[in-house]
């Protein structure tokens, strides 16, 4: 996860309050308001045709559908079929879509900006946010690294950036060599398995962790998703190292090329870096920052509204202050160290929340190491180093995928895929009670309906992995990570021009499976999701 910071310190009385925002690194939010048909203070909603259950009287209350009289099974499931598709339909009319704004704030804790009197950001992709023209960059690069360092194959040198190939948040199995996306319970998503540039069918992929889809915890040995063998992607920066990695296996496998998976992903892993900490990443951009740096008009209007509130800004980054300040002067003028109150660089991330042993060491105006003994750190002066902190951060993440993301979502051709979708899923759990030849087959259509439904969705967010906050029904590994780390998250920094500095952030409570009387299938298919005891006298 990027970061952009904002930490809460809780105390009472005289006890400041520091809030530092760590921002970088998710699902949407459903509408609020009562569900369409909705019958009120929690009672299922009126669907045609179905009285309510508690105007059912007697031993027929919460009985499975049957047929009409005189009717069969088949036409009878595809009378409600085509009944529950015109009911979608009917529950979305044209408009409906747009209900999502890919400029807002989205909460996962409550938290007031009231509370909040000292900003801690991020640089890279908080503050500032690059184009994707840096990622081919990235690439072509380290490729060339590869083959004139590393001696890998000059073949290498054909193989170009793929834009939207590869997805943040993905896995990559250095044994297997395979980059995958896994969900928030260690399940692979099928269908998003890739070795090099081609999808590993779902079968092989099962068969390679020992008949299941489930990633073993062994494998998985922190929260943070990482493990012996397993590496999970998370910053944007990783997008070129992932295509990178999937064209070489591409290359190798292709040409029968024999190759040891540790010693590659190594390998690649090590151009990369080089690509950072050699600093040639960092000329790019110095040289061109127009053409990099995007958004940098809207950086000034938020830290100027943040100071003349009369908040405490800190920025703290693991880039040296040479790169920070072309970047800043460029976005918000040569007097930005104005703006902030304490500005880090070099900060060594994550180690820096974590290790005491390195202490600070003041910067002059140039950059360069002082060595005067810090006891204290004062207003305007540039640190390097470390600083433990534990003070019960609130964080805000930027997720720049945000708004792609939401602008899909709001599209008709997702709304009315999705919606379908999961009256289609109530409809198969609610008949699949018939068990004879014709209606076995007409489940299966459905189901073949909705997988091709489900990969559909999927693709419009990224053909090869869909979106990085979910998978066909759970949220994925980043999505868990997101929601664990993050109490608010945003597309860009900007979004906090949209809010009063004393807002207040409430998360919508969303249902678990066992709290929710209306999901869409429900309402759909005009049944409570799962039987009613009585039912379940009969089936046991």
């Amino acid at each position: 996860m990027a970061a952009l910071g904002r930490a809460l310190r809780r105390g009472g009385g005289a006890g400041s309050r520091l809030l530092a925002v760590a921002v970088s690194c998710q699902s949407c939010r459903s509408r609020s308001g009562p569900c369409p048909g909705d019958g009120g203070h929690g009672q299922p909603p009126a669907v045609p045709g179905r009285a309510r259950r508690h105007a059912e009287p007697g031993p027929a209350a919460g009985s499975q559908p049957v047929p009409a009289e005189g009717a069969d099974t088949k036409t009878y499931l595809w009378a409600r079929y085509h009944e529950m598709k015109k009911l979608v339909y009917d529950l979305l009319p044209p408009g409906v879509c747009n209900l999502l704004n890919p400029a807002a704030i989205y909460a996962n804790n409550e938290i007031s900006l009231g509370d909040v009197e000292i900003y801690g950001f991020d640089y890279d992709y908080t503050l500032a946010q690059y184009s994707n023209l840096l990622h081919s960059m990235i690439f072509n690069t380290a490729r060339d690294i590869l083959i004139e360092q590393f001696k890998y194959p000059e073949g290498l040198g054909k193989y170009d950036y793929i834009p939207g190939f590869a997805i943040r948040g993905l896995h990559y199995d250095v044994q297997k060599s395979l980059l995958m996306k896994i969900d928030a319970f260690h399940y692979v998503q099928l269908g998003t398995a890739y070795r090099g540039l081609k999808p590993v069918p779902d079968e092989e992929v099962i068969e390679l962790y020992g008949g299941t889809q489930h990633i073993p915890l062994y494998q998985m040995s922190d929260f943070y998703g990482k493990g012996p063998s397993l590496k999970q992607f998370m910053d944007i920066f990783s997008l070129p190292e992932m295509t990178l990695l999937s064209s070489v296996i591409d290359y190798f496998i292709t040409h029968g090329i024999e190759f040891d998976q540790v010693h590659l992903y190594k390998d690649i892993s090590d151009a990369i870096k080089d690509v950072h900490v050699k600093g040639v990443m960092y000329k790019w951009i110095e040289k061109d920052m127009e053409k990099y740096i995007l958004h940098g008009d809207e950086i000034y209007a938020v830290l100027n509204r943040l100071v003349n509130h009369n908040k405490k800004l800190f920025l703290i980054t693991n880039s040296p202050f040479s790169f920070v300040d072309k970047g800043m002067k460029h976005m918000v003028g040569k007097n930005w160290r104005d703006l902030f109150d304490m500005v880090i660089v070099q900060a060594d991330k994550p180690n820096f929340f974590t290790d005491r042993r390195k202490p600070f060491r003041k910067l002059d105006d140039k950059g360069s190491l002082q060595w005067d003994k810090i006891s204290q750190l004062e207003k305007g002066k540039i640190y390097k180093e470390d600083l433990m902190l534990r003070h019960g951060w609130r964080t805000g993440a930027i997720v720049p995928e945000l708004e792609t993301e939401i602008r899909i979502i709001n599209t008709e051709q997702y709304m009315h895929s999705l919606t379908w979708q999961q009256a289609l899923t109530g409809l198969l759990e609610r008949m699949q009670m018939y068990q004879d030849a014709e209606s076995k087959q007409v489940l299966l259509e459905w189901m073949k309906e909705r997988q091709e439904i489900r990969s559909l969705t999927k693709n419009l967010f990224n053909p090869q992995f869909g979106s990085i906050f979910r998978t066909f029904h759970n949220p994925t590994y980043f999505s868990r990570r997101l929601v664990r780390f993050s109490d608010i998250y945003m597309a860009s920094i900007s979004c906090l021009l949209n809010y009063d500095v004393n807002f207040t952030f409430y998360p919508r409570r969303t249902p678990l499976q066992h709290e929710a009387p209306l999901w869409m299938d429900q309402l759909c298919t005009g049944c409570m999701k799962t039987p009613f005891l009585e039912e379940m006298v009969h089936i046991r």
